[in-house]
């Protein structure tokens, strides 16, 4: 199957070097194994003999080098640099991994200038290319993920996901960070699907699992540098009377929420998550996803963000109905924003006096990435 950047990825690397980064097992290597017209140009840091030819850059003449988890490396970035330097000229570099590779733009950048970053997201609706609310159901059955997806077993998706979390923490983590208890770290990953939708609280979480606040926040922010979870900040504006520093939370394996409406929430919140994060990467368009809550209540699932303006509301729904007093308020305030109410299920699609509208999931989602 071919993958919504598999185009991106060969325009840019005529260009310069390429990063790809995202959540362990979202198809990284597959994709760049995919463009690979000889295949000896793949060398995985995890090979012991493709290691060694990675170490004595006694690297293979291809047109395409594909350096797997090679940040796993302590001096890869330095490493690549080199090999840039000197060949990037004449030979395509690709190079794949997941939460370290994303780690170091946050630190000294000693690759600046010689590449493109780019973000590989879970499988979605309109990658897809996805039909109706029976396609919608199952990816809110069996996340998003290319392997329980493609399997099409919901038992079996389960099963993955349960191995899937175990192995990044006691693999991934200890490759990031040095944490005493493993165990008190898993039972806060399998606290936090029941939250998801409502403002997270670290009070709540410490209490729960009897853990310092320090403790909480470190590895809360540990889970989002595994791509295992996403946060979404509040939108506020100058004339708005919202709420400022309650986050909500998403898992980028959806499946594991366990309630429907919640579950639905977060597909959509990935969905959302993946188009911004491909605008962002691939045309420079700074968005940023949202969500809007004011002090009297009122509340909107999502606003799309660009250089602090709105331009995009969703509100997001199972069944259909009229639209929410909350995302009409919103609309009227911004009346230039897109707004949207949509739901899983109901054929009903129409647009308000005040220009909401009121579609299917399957229609929305289409429009996407």
């Amino acid at each position: 199957m071919r993958r919504y950047l598999e185009a991106q990825v060969r325009a840019d690397l005529a260009d310069k070097m390429v990063l790809l980064g995202g959540p362990r097992q979202v198809g990284k290597t597959t994709l760049a194994k995919g463009l690979l017209a000889d295949s000896s140009g793949y060398l995985s840091w995890d090979i012991p003999a493709h290691r060694d030819r990675i170490l004595r850059r006694e690297l293979p003449d291809a047109e395409l080098w594909v350096f797997d988890e090679i940040h796993k490396y302590r001096r890869w970035r330095n490493y690549l640099k080199g090999v840039y330097d000197e060949f990037g000229a004449t030979h395509r570099i690709l190079v794949t991994g997941s939460a370290r590779l994303d780690l170091y733009r946050f630190g000294g950048d000693s690759l600046q200038g010689r590449y493109h970053f780019l973000r590989l997201h879970p499988l979605s609706f309109a990658e897809l290319r996805a039909q109706g609310t029976a396609d919608v159901e199952s990816l809110l059955t069996l996340g998003g993920f290319p392997e329980p997806f493609l399997r099409g077993s919901a038992t079996a998706a389960r099963r993955w996901s349960v191995e899937y979390r175990s192995r990044l923490i006691r693999e991934e983590v200890t490759s990031l960070e040095s944490v005493r208890d493993l165990g008190a770290m898993e039972q806060l990953m399998l606290a936090l699907p029941d939250r998801v939708g409502s403002p997270l609280s670290r009070n709540s979480l410490r209490e729960d699992l009897q853990l310092n606040h320090e403790t909480v926040t470190r590895w809360l922010d540990i889970f989002e540098r595994l791509y295992a979870i996403f946060r979404v900040a509040p939108f506020g504006a100058p004339r708005l009377r919202a709420v400022k520093k309650e986050q909500k939370h998403y898992h980028t394996d959806w499946s594991v929420v366990p309630e429907e409406g919640p579950r639905f929430e977060n597909l959509v919140a990935s969905h959302l998550l993946k188009w911004v994060h491909f605008q962002l990467d691939s045309v420079g368009r700074e968005l940023e996803l949202r969500y809007f809550r004011d002090v009297d209540g009122r509340e909107v699932d999502f606003v799309v963000v660009e250089r602090r303006k709105p331009v995009m509301m969703i509100e997001v729904k199972l069944a259909a109905e009229s639209a929410t007093p909350s995302l009409r308020y919103l609309k009227r305030r911004f009346p230039d924003c897109d707004a949207y109410q949509i739901h899983l299920r109901g054929a009903r699609e129409s647009v308000t006096d005040d220009q909401v509208r009121l579609w299917s999931a399957a229609r929305f989602l289409s429009t996407l990435v």
